[in-house]
């Protein structure tokens, strides 16, 4: 299992906040998510991924569900960073 932590921006926190995308993309494929936001107030907001199969979230990652999902969401995808752990 990997932990990933991704950053990016969103157009609406609330919004993103809410959406059920996440786990619509990521849960068929055993992805679980933990989502946060700046305290003070921008449109900042991380998520710590635990991961079973990279492969598959790559390709989740790249493909036109994972876009629409984004999309759905508001995220600003030029602004996404994904770290590894360790």
């Amino acid at each position: 299992m990997a932990t990933l932590f991704g950053f990016h921006e969103v157009d609406d926190v609330d919004h993103w906040l809410s959406s059920p995308k996440r786990e619509e993309v990521f849960g068929p494929l055993g992805i679980t998510v933990r989502t946060f936001r700046d305290p003070e107030g921008s449109n900042r907001v991380g998520l710590i991924v635990d991961v079973p199969d990279m492969a598959a979230f790559e390709e989740v990652m790249q493909s036109e569900a994972g876009a629409d999902a984004m999309k759905f969401d508001g995220v600003r995808p030029e602004t996404l960073l994904i770290l590894t752990e360790g």
